[in-house]
């Protein structure tokens, strides 16, 4: 027994094992870099993943109804502002233009006729006035020699009737000047009534030339053009297809619009202001690092704009956190500008403090 006690005695002890704690040390220091690093960057950082590319899209819808007799683009290739996309067919509307421009033609021949009506009622007027003077010169004349005969037959140096002669003569010659009178004034009115006919006239011609303007108006929207530049998507319409004013044929991603738009948490817009730099990853492309700009601030949640927006007086509350659309403005080279699209994940960071 005393032997095997001395046995164990002379065994060498194990040593601790020093590896252990070296490990729990080196992730220790890791945490706590990691933690001081984390705490760091979200002092100066504002992140979200709740982000995504946006960007203004142009429905082109057709403004006037009629068969499709062209189309000149296919879908999902770009096109240029002004370039034309759809023909209608427009022989309906060219004939529209033709009887539009025809009666308009028939009313300005009726301010030939009616320049020539005052021309004669002027001419007609002017003798009227000539006759009113020569009727007054009459009426003068044979009025002192109805006063001389008056004078004459009372010393019996006339007969009497020679004396009712000149009475009738001045009584001829009164009633003549009124109706020279009552003439010059008829033609003068004719003159002013065919001078506000061709007013008239005028302003029908005027009414013929908005009726041709409108009807080339009608014309030039048979040619469907692109509002703006960009990439032609939502193809809806086809050759031969009868389509309807105000029926929508397809959309245009316009090229220079493209923007982020990050919902962000009630509690994170504290920090966020107008013209603060933002980093952006996107998701498809982690390669890509693109830089932008704080924009703007939507006016409401986004709750407040879906189709039911919640409505927190039910009796039944739960708080949630809500979130803000924020715009976000971007910049990038051609190439990468072009790989974007409206609908892309994004992560995005905004730089709240140096």
């Amino acid at each position: 027994m005393a032997k095997a006690n001395d046995s164990m005695e002379n065994e060498p002890k194990k040593k601790p094992n020093k590896v252990l704690p070296i490990i729990l040390g080196l992730i220790l220091v890791i945490g706590i870099i990691f933690g001081i690093k984390e705490y760091i960057y979200y002092g100066k950082h504002v992140d979200t993943d709740d982000a995504q590319i946006d960007g203004d899209i142009s429905p082109v819808v057709a403004r006037v109804g009629g068969y499709v007799d062209s189309i000149f683009f296919q879908e999902n290739t770009h096109v240029n502002k002004g370039q034309e996309l759809v023909k209608i067919d427009d022989n309906d509307y060219k004939i529209k233009v033709e009887q539009a421009e025809a009666a308009k033609t028939g009313a300005s021949q009726n301010i030939n006729v009616g320049q020539s009506q005052i021309f004669e009622n002027a001419a007609n007027s002017s003798s009227a006035k000539a006759k009113v003077a020569s009727a007054a010169a009459q009426l003068d004349k044979i009025t002192k020699d109805y006063a001389r005969y008056a004078n004459l037959v009372q010393d019996g140096s006339i007969t009497k009737q020679q004396f009712d002669q000149a009475k009738a003569d001045l009584e001829t010659a009164q009633a003549n000047y009124r109706a020279a009178q009552d003439q010059y004034k008829a033609a003068v009115e004719l003159e002013g009534a065919a001078k506000n006919q061709l007013n008239v006239t005028h302003t029908g011609v005027t009414q013929k030339q908005v009726d041709v303007d409108y009807a080339k108006l009608q014309l030039s929207y048979t040619q469907i053009k692109s509002p703006a530049s960009g990439m032609v998507s939502k193809k809806n319409v086809q050759v031969g297809q009868l389509v309807q004013a105000g029926q929508t044929l397809f959309s245009i991603v316009n090229d220079s619009s493209i923007y982020i738009t990050a919902n962000f948490k009630e509690t994170q817009l504290d920090k966020i202001r107008s013209g603060q730099k933002v980093e952006v990853e996107v998701d498809a492309y982690p390669e890509m690092k693109l830089k932008g700009e704080v924009f703007n601030f939507s006016p409401a949640t986004g709750a407040k704009f879906s189709l039911l927006p919640p409505d927190n007086a039910t009796g039944n509350f739960v708080k949630v956190v809500q979130r803000v659309p924020v715009k976000i403005k971007i910049s990038g080279s051609k190439e990468d500008m072009d790989r974007l699209h409206p609908g892309m994940s994004v992560n995005v960071s905004v730089i709240v403090a140096e």
